[in-house]
């Protein structure tokens, strides 16, 4: 069984999602996430549109799947807050964007709802360059949310989040691509979670 012990001092403006399992005194409040469960986003109409009037091509990296404009990136670790919603979820996979002979990688992408706004990271390489782990894509979490979070069959889902793209991030996107197109706040998509929580402490 994997186990994840979270970092509570990361230093980039990460999007993660925390859950705690409300329990008793004898059991810790947060709860990590297994190996299973994904991270899906629904491209955005607009967002697709945009790359293919810049030329850019978009794909994946093994195991992330692209189908029917909907991106799937597996969990691999994490913590979530039950009672809160707070949460820092890490991820495999992908996506690259190429437009000629550049290529832009961005991988290994993390959820963090710890900091003052919830956000995603992930590690940028740009011609086989990496740059190092940037802010990428700011969440805004649907307003309807209902606490506690309950799992159902150890399974919790959380829907309806729009990912936007991260105003440092655009300036990247333009600077690399040579175009002016990336604005801060661009839709990219909605995102759904649905991370597997166990609640056995051993």
């Amino acid at each position: 069984m994997h186990r994840f012990m979270p970092k509570l001092s990361l230093a980039t403006p990460l999007v993660a999602i925390c859950l705690t399992v409300a329990s008793s005194a004898a059991i810790a409040q947060n709860s990590r996430v297994d190996q299973a469960g994904h991270t899906s986003v629904a491209l955005s109409a607009g967002f697709v549109a945009a790359l293919g009037d810049l030329d850019v091509t978009p794909g994946t990296i093994y195991p992330t799947e692209l189908e029917d404009g909907k991106v799937s990136f597996p969990i691999t670790s994490g913590v979530l807050d039950l009672d809160t919603a707070k949460l820092q979820l890490l991820h495999s996979g992908g996506l690259t964007f190429k437009a000629g002979s550049t290529k832009v990688t961005l991988s290994s992408f993390i959820i963090d709802d710890t900091a003052s706004a919830p956000a995603i990271s992930g590690l940028v390489t740009v011609d086989g360059t990496l740059l190092g782990r940037l802010p990428l894509f700011d969440l805004v979490l649907p307003s309807d949310i209902e606490l506690p979070l309950k799992p159902v069959d150890g399974l919790v889902k959380l829907s309806g989040v729009a990912v936007n793209l991260d105003p440092a991030a655009a300036a990247a996107l333009n600077t690399v691509f040579k175009v002016k197109a990336f604005k801060g706040g661009f839709n990219i998509g909605i995102a759904s979670v649905a991370a597997y929580v166990p609640t056995h402490t051993n």
